[in-house]
Parts: structure tokens; sequence; C-alpha cells
């Protein structure tokens, strides 16, 4: 009698959440791949891996319910990312149907998922503040220089394994756009914000290991670098150089192959000046802000520990556009936060009516477990915080389509990504972000091709998506 055949070592990868999540997922397939694992779609899988998003109450159902999901296919299930790492045990026991994993676990991802597959149940890691692994100091955090990274395989779709045997990443999607981890953590103290005790504090990425992952991205047919952390504003700070953004960009920009870098993730009240005039000016990297205001009102943004105000981000404005008037600037804005009175809604409302920003993203707030918000008084119901929401994203959709309207007869340069249905081109100029933002649907007599950067004249907009003629290749 012949002994059962083994289950195969299948795995489908699900990603949730933001581009933070999309490089760990890729981070994970590579090891998945040089382990020995096959990457397939969850029909065929002997192992679905959802890599999950834990930063707010409607991506935590998400994620609950892509692994419901998953059990019922009847693969094995397994979670990773933000939502398994901040719960860790407490989940497990309220989702018998997923092992649970942790970030220290991706290192050895493939002998975890074989665990999985073997039906052996791992007890599942005790969720604590990630912050407290690290030195306070954050010179103190940087371990000595890894040895140089190899170079890239000749094979662009190949694992492309690092120093001492760390595989970096596989790409899991095509496309000319693709995100760049440039550093993890964060070392804010947001009152509402729950990811720095998961994610924890903020380490940096040295500059060889980003530029020969750039150099790797062109070679693999990336034409957009989009820079992500937690805090790109505070890159190099634990590396010894709060400058070491300005001097990295233009080195990106000038990588063979890419034609454009784009930084996401700004923080207001770390926007140095040279930093603000490398973004607006330098030839390559998108003049695009993705600044992190949450709010307007000076009263708002104390009880949040966040700076600013309606005057002083206008000001922030006003110095963007000076240096590069047709800059793209997106913010997301947190409404019905605890104590919020009617005159901080009328100073929101002032500022995004004066701002003129681009892309305007409205959520509504809720209590994050652990939160220092959590547990301040003046909550208002969740009603009261969805007719907020409903308020305040009907005027920014409003602005958001002034502002594209007021884009007509700009001269852009669009990067193509696609061939649209009606047989144009669909591509995003330098004020429009992958997923977030709009997109550019260009008509060209000429022939195009993804991957290519044409000069466009606006002449139409829908909501805030453009319509552009080329007038030219560049």
């Amino acid at each position: 009698m012949s002994s059962p055949k083994p289950a195969s070592r299948t795995v489908s990868l699900v990603t949730l959440g933001c581009a933070r999540n999309e490089v760990d997922s890729e981070e994970l397939a590579a090891r998945l791949t040089a382990s020995g694992w096959d990457l397939t779609s969850a029909d065929d899988a002997s192992v679905v891996l959802v890599n999950t998003c834990g930063f707010i109450q409607a991506a935590k159902q998400e994620s609950i319910d892509e692994l419901l999901s998953a059990a019922e296919s009847g693969a094995k299930v397994a979670a990773v990312g933000c939502l398994a790492e901040r719960y860790g045990a407490d989940l497990a026991g309220e989702l018998p149907e997923a092992q649970v994993l942790s970030f220290d676990d991706y290192t050895d991802i493939g002998a975890r998922l074989d665990d999985v597959l073997a039906g052996l149940r791992r007890p599942a890691h005790t969720a604590r503040d990630r912050r407290k692994l690290l030195p306070i100091s954050p010179a103190e955090r940087q371990a000595p220089a890894p040895p140089a990274a190899p170079a890239p395989p000749a094979d662009p779709a190949a694992p492309w394994v690092g120093p001492g045997g760390g595989v970096y990443r596989r790409r899991l999607s095509g496309g000319v756009v693709a995100p760049l981890k440039i550093a993890s953590g964060c070392d804010r103290r947001c009152s509402f914000c729950a990811i720095p005790s998961f994610r924890g504090a903020f380490v940096s990425r040295r500059p060889a290991e980003i530029m020969a992952e750039a150099r790797w991205l062109a070679e693999a047919g990336v034409r957009e670098l989009m820079l992500v952390s937690e805090n790109s504003t505070s890159y190099g700070k634990d590396l010894g150089n709060l400058r070491l953004l300005e001097e990295l960009l233009p080195d990106l920009a000038a990588t063979s192959g890419i034609e454009r870098v784009r930084v996401s993730y700004l923080q207001p009240a770390e926007l140095r000046p040279g930093l603000l005039e490398v973004i607006a000016s330098t030839p390559g990297v998108a003049p695009y802000f993705d600044l992190s205001f949450q709010h307007a009102s000076g009263q708002v943004l104390r009880a949040m520990r966040r700076f600013g105000d309606r005057e002083r981000f206008l000001a922030l404005l006003d110095q963007i556009r000076e240096l590069s008037p047709q800059a793209g600037v997106r913010s997301n804005f947190i409404v019905g936060s605890p104590g919020e009175t009617a005159a901080d809604l009328s100073e929101l409302e002032l500022f995004l009516s004066d701002a003129g920003l681009d892309a305007i993203g409205i959520f509504g707030y809720s209590d994050e477990d652990g939160t220092e918000a959590a547990s301040l008084p003046g909550k208002c119901d969740e009603a009261e915080v969805a007719r907020r929401v409903e308020e305040f994203a009907s005027l920014a959709d409003e602005l958001m389509s002034q502002r594209a309207d007021s884009r007509l007869g700009e001269v852009l340069d669009v990067l193509i990504e696609e061939r649209a249905e009606d047989g144009r081109w669909e591509g995003r100029a330098a004020h429009q972000a992958p997923e977030v933002d709009g997109v550019t649907t260009v008509s060209s007599d000429a022939p195009l091709a993804a991957g290519d950067m044409v000069r466009a004249v606006v002449t139409g907009s829908d909501g805030v998506d453009l319509a552009a003629s080329v007038m030219m290749a560049t």
C-alpha cells in the first residue's frame, strides 16, 4: 500500500491595505520562493497567506472577512501583517480558522508555512509595544552596515537575494510603477494612531540598499518609484543625517530607466525647506506633496498631538506653489474626533476651500485600542461621525473637481500605464499617485506603450480624472 501523497507546497498571497503592505508581501513572496514554495492562485493553493491591515475598523473587518473566506475554500490559512501583529494571541483565539504569525516570523516564513501545511499550530505571539524593542535614541538603532548588496539577478523576475542570504523581494504584479520602502516604523505619538505600537520605532534603510533595489526594479521594467514609509520626512535621522533624503532623491531620479520618483507620507511638522525645494525642483522627482494634515483646527490638532493650524498650513502650501505652481498636493483628514466643535469644523471647511488640494481623503474618527484619544471625553456618537464624514466628503468631491478643472490647458508629463478600452491610453501625471489619486486618459495619433512618458495638454476633466492630448514624447 502506497503512502499518502504529501500536500503540495503551494501558497496564495493576498495583500490588503497600503503600499507598505504591498512591499512586505513582495518580500514574503521572495522568501517563500527561495525556500521552495510555489506561488499560485487561491483556487490551487494548499495555503492562503493573508497580509492583513489593522489601521482602522473597516480595514480590520476586511481582513477578518478575507481570512474567513480563505478558510471556506478548504485551504490552510495563515495571517500576517498589521492586524496579526497588533492582536496576536487575542486574534488567534477569536479566529481559530487561521494561524496568526508575527513580523518576527517573516525571515523564516517558509518554515512557518510548512508547519501550517502540516497542521502544526504554533502558539500565537503575545502582542506588545514594538517601539520598546529598539533604543529610544534613533542614533543607537542602526546595526553595523551590512556587506555591500550583490548585483541584481540577470532575470528581473527572479527573487533578489541580499547580503547574508536575506531576500529582498519578488514582484507580484507587473506595471511600470512600484513602491520602494525607504524606512519602517514611526516615532510620532499622535493620540489617535496605534500604528507605531505595532510597526515599531523608526528605522531607515541604508541608501546603498535602496539604490540597489531601485536599479533592480528598473531592470524589471519599472519607470516610476513611489517611496513609502510610515514617515518619509524622518528618513536618515537614525543614520546621523537628517538631510539624507535630499541627497538620495537626485540619485534615485538619475537611475537608468527611471522616469520619475515620488515621495509619499510627509509630515508637515518635519518638512524642511531643503527637502521642500528638492521635491519641488529636482528633475525626475515629482513635485508631489502627500502631506498628513489630518485637520486644520489648532485646537483639534493639539488634542491629536500634532502641529499646525489653518494659517500655518496655508503658508506651507504657498511656499510649495511659489517653487512649483503646478505641484500636486494630497492629504487626509479626520472628522468627529473627541471634542471637535462646530468652530473646529468651520476652520477645516475654510482651509479646504482655500487650499486647492488635488486629492482629499475624509475619514471618520473611531477609537483605536491602546491610544490616548480612546480615553478622551467629548465623543461623538457614530451617527454624528457618519454625518460629518458625509458632509465633508461631499465638499471634498466638489473641491477636487474644481481643482482638476483648473488644470485645463496645463501641459503635463504623463507616464503611460495601460491601454484604455476606447483605444486611448491611461496614465498618471506628476500630481497623481497610483491607487489613491485620479488618472489622466491620453489621446495620441502615434502609438504608445506602457512606460512611455509623454507631454500632453489637458483638454477636459471628470471629477479628479483628466483627459489630455499628446503634444510630444519626452
